[in-house]
C-alpha cells in the first residue's frame, strides 16, 4: 500500500486524543523534568532514549536551531533522524523554561479530546541562542511526552544586537572613529550616500516587508540600502484604493521595534499607515532611495556579489555592488491579469484591482459594475462601487471563505494579540510554534466556532446565492493564506450588502467565455451586461517580478516562491531562495515583522562566516 506524502494529503493529519486527567498535573515540573531529560539525551547524544520524551506521531518545528534553513519534521523517526545528523554540530543546551507572564508552564485545550501542557522555553546553540514553545501530551499510560516542539534562533553569540542594556551610549565621542567621523547627523548624510563603501544587502521596496528587515540588519550592524521606485516612503500603500483600511488589528500589525502608540487605531486607514512607514523610516534611521528603479543585475559566483544597476529620480545611474539582494515587491505586488477573447470589442471600461482609485472620481450612478473575484479587494470595490449609486454584481467562480472583522477576527487572536495578552515577542514566538498542518487541523474547530458566532450574516450570505467555502478540511483562513495568498474575505461591510439584495452575485464556476461589447458572456451560456468590469482576479508569483525585472537567466535559478513544501514550510519566502545571495521577503505586517528578525540572521551569518552561500 502506497503512503501519501503530507503533501499529497493537503497537509491534512489527525490530532492526537489524549487520556482524560483524572487529577490535576503540575505543569511546571513536569515540564521541567522533561527539559531536563531532554538536555541529558542531547549531551550524551544518547537518541536511542528519545521515544521516551516523543511520541510516534510528534512533529519538531525548526528555525535556524539545527540547520540554516527552516524545516518542519514528523513523526518519531524523522525527528531521530533529524536530531542525530544536526546536533552535534548544532549543540543545543542549556535549556530553561519560562518563569514568568502568561506563557510558562500551563495546562490548555486546544480543541475538543485533547489536553496538552505548553511553555516558552529558552536554550543556547553552539553559534547563538534560541526561543522555544514545547507542547506535551500524555500517552495510554499516563506519560507526558513531546507531541510538538519548537525551536527559533533568536540571536547569535558576540553579534547580539544592542539593544535594551547593551544599547549605544550615543555620544559622538562614543561613535567609531569619535569626532573626527563627524556628529551623527553629519554621519547618515554620509552613510544615505553610499559613497565610501557598498550596502552589504540591496532591499527592493520600502513597504513592510523591506522596512522591517532593513530595520532588523541596522541593528545587526549590517549596512543596507532600501530603494524604491515610488515617490515617498508609505507610497505603496497611499496609492491604493481610497476607502482601503488594515483588515487586521493593530495588536497583530506592529513593526519592529516600533510598536503602534497606545491611542492608534484598532484598524489604520492606508493614508495613516504610509505616514507611519515615513516616520519609522526616519526613526530607524534606515537609508532609503525614493525614485529608483532596479533595471538589471548580475552575479558573480566568484566573488559572491552582485551588479544591480538602477535609475535615480534624477536620470542617472548608479552600479551598485551588494552581497545579498533582497526582493521586497510584494507578495500581492504583480497583478494577474487575464485576457478573455473578444475583450476589444467590449465598449466599456475594464480594469485590474491594483489600478481601482475611488468609484467617486466618475459618475458611476446607474452604471452596471461586475467585480470579477471574490477576495478582499473584489469585495471592497464592490462596496465603493454600491455606495456610490452603481449597480453592482460579483461574478464568484469558486468558494469563499468569510470571516468578519467585528467578531472572527478578534476571536482569531484571542489570548495573543489583543490589548491584555502577552508581550508582542512572546506572541509571536507561540503564533509561529505549531506547524501549519496541526495549526491547520486546530483551525477547524476555530472555524467551526467562527461560524456559529457569525451564523446570521453566513446565513444571509448563503440565502444571497454567495457560495461559502471553508477551504479543504474546513481549516479557514489560514489554510487560504499560506497555500493560495487569498481566497477569502475579512468582511468590514460588504457581506451586509450582499444578504441585503444591494450587491448581486453571479456564480460561474466555468468562468468567463468572452465579452461582447455590451458585457461578459459566461461560459454556462449567461451574460452580464455591464459598464465597467473590474478583475480582482488576484497577483502573480513573485518570481515573475523578478523575471521581469532581472531577466530569465536570475528567475530559472529561483524557486517559486509561497505555498507549502514537502514538510509544509512555505517556499522560499524568509529562507534560502533557490540563487545564492538572492532572498524573497513578504507577507502581512505581521509576518513581516516575525521573519524579518529570521531572514536577517540568516544574512548575518553569511557575512560572519558562519554559513556559506
Amino acid at each position: 500500500m502506497t503512503t501519501m506524502s503530507l503533501a499529497q494529503n493537503h497537509y491534512i493529519i489527525q490530532l492526537p486524543q489524549t487520556p482524560l486527567l483524572h487529577r490535576a498535573p503540575e505543569p511546571r515540573s513536569i515540564a521541567q523534568q522533561w527539559i531536563t531529560d531532554f538536555e541529558v539525551l542531547l549531551r550524551t547524544s544518547d537518541f536511542s532514549k528519545l521515544p521516551q520524551l516523543f511520541h510516534e506521531d510528534s512533529w519538531w518545528r525548526d528555525l535556524l536551531c539545527l540547520t540554516w534553513d527552516f524545516h518542519t519534521i514528523q513523526s518519531l523517526s524523522g525527528i531521530e533522524d533529524f536530531v542525530t545528523k544536526s546536533q552535534p554540530q548544532a549543540q543545543l543546551s542549556g535549556f530553561r523554561l519560562q518563569h514568568e507572564g502568561q506563557c510558562q508552564p500551563k495546562l490548555e485545550h486546544p480543541a475538543p479530546g485533547i489536553t496538552w501542557i505548553s511553555t516558552i522555553f529558552f536554550f543556547e546553540t553552539g553559534t547563538g541562542r534560541g526561543s522555544g514553545v514545547l507542547r506535551l501530551t500524555q500517552d495510554k499510560e499516563g506519560v507526558w511526552k513531546a507531541y510538538a516542539i519548537y525551536t527559533s534562533l533568536q540571536e547569535l553569540k558576540g553579534m547580539e544586537e544592542p539593544v535594551g542594556s547593551r544599547r549605544a551610549y550615543g555620544t559622538t565621542e562614543t561613535m567609531p572613529g569619535g569626532l573626527s567621523r563627524g556628529t551623527w547627523i553629519e554621519r547618515r548624510k554620509r552613510q544615505v550616500l553610499f559613497n565610501e563603501e557598498e550596502p552589504a544587502a540591496l532591499i527592493v521596496g520600502a513597504g513592510q516587508a523591506g522596512l522591517n528587515l532593513g530595520a532588523r540588519l541596522q541593528s545587526l550592524g549590517v549596512p543596507c540600502l532600501i530603494v524604491d521606485r515610488h515617490e515617498r516612503i508609505g507610497d505603496n500603500w497611499r496609492n491604493r484604493y481610497r476607502t482601503l483600511v488594515t483588515h487586521d488589528p493593530v495588536e497583530f500589525t506592529h513593526m519592529a521595534y516600533l510598536p503602534f502608540p497606545k491611542n492608534w487605531p484598532e484598524f489604520t486607514p492606508k493614508d495613516k499607515l504610509g505616514d507611519w512607514f515615513e516616520a519609522y523610516a526616519s526613526i530607524m534611521e534606515l537609508n532609503v532611495w525614493t525614485k529608483t528603479s532596479v533595471t538589471g543585475a548580475s552575479y558573480d559566483e566568484k566573488k559572491k556579489e552582485w551588479a544591480v544597476t538602477m535609475i535615480r529620480g534624477d536620470g542617472s545611474e548608479r552600479v551598485l555592488r551588494p552581497r545579498h539582494l533582497v526582493w521586497c515587491t510584494g507578495h500581492s505586488g504583480e497583478p494577474l491579469v487575464p485576457t478573455f477573447p473578444d475583450q476589444e470589442k467590449f465598449k466599456g471600461m475594464i480594469y485590474h484591482a491594483t489600478n481601482h482609485q475611488d468609484a467617486s472620481q466618475h459618475d458611476v450612478k446607474g452604471n452596471k459594475v461586475t467585480v470579477v473575484g471574490t477576495g478582499n479587494s473584489g469585495h471592497d470595490i464592490a462596496q465603493n462601487f454600491q455606495e456610490n449609486g452603481a449597480e453592482v454584481t460579483m461574478l464568484q467562480r469558486r468558494g469563499t471563505y468569510v470571516i468578519t472583522q467585528d467578531k472572527g477576527i478578534f476571536m482569531m487572536h484571542e489570548g495573543l494579540h489583543e490589548e491584555h495578552g502577552p508581550p508582542t515577542e512572546e506572541c509571536d514566538l507561540i503564533a509561529e510554534s505549531l506547524p501549519y498542518p496541526v495549526r491547520f487541523a486546530l483551525d477547524v474547530h476555530f472555524t467551526q466556532r467562527a461560524f456559529e458566532a457569525e451564523k446570521d450574516i453566513m446565513t444571509g450570505l448563503q440565502k444571497a446565492g454567495f457560495e461559502l467555502d471553508h477551504g479543504i478540511d474546513g481549516a479557514g483562513l489560514a489554510r487560504a493564506y499560506m497555500t493560495r495568498g487569498g481566497g477569502y474575505y475579512i468582511d468590514v461591510g460588504c457581506s451586509q450588502l450582499i444578504a441585503d439584495g444591494k450587491v448581486k452575485v453571479r456564480r460561474s464556476p466555468d468562468g468567463i467565455s468572452g465579452f461582447t461589447e455590451r458585457g461578459l458572456i459566461l461560459k454556462d451560456g449567461g451574460e452580464l451586461e455591464s459598464d465597467i468590469v473590474v478583475l480582482a482576479t488576484g497577483y502573480d508569483n513573485m518570481r515573475t517580478t523578478v523575471r521581469k525585472t532581472l531577466g530569465d537567466k536570475i528567475a530559472d535559478r529561483l524557486s517559486d516562491v509561497w505555498d507549502l513544501d514537502e514538510e509544509g514550510e512555505l517556499n522560499a519566502m524568509w529562507r534560502p531562495s533557490g540563487h545564492p545571495g538572492f532572498w524573497y521577503m513578504g507577507g502581512n505586517l505581521a509576518l513581516c515583522r516575525i521573519y524579518s528578525k529570521f531572514l536577517a540572521l540568516q544574512i548575518k551569518a553569511v557575512e560572519a562566516g558562519l554559513v556559506s552561500q
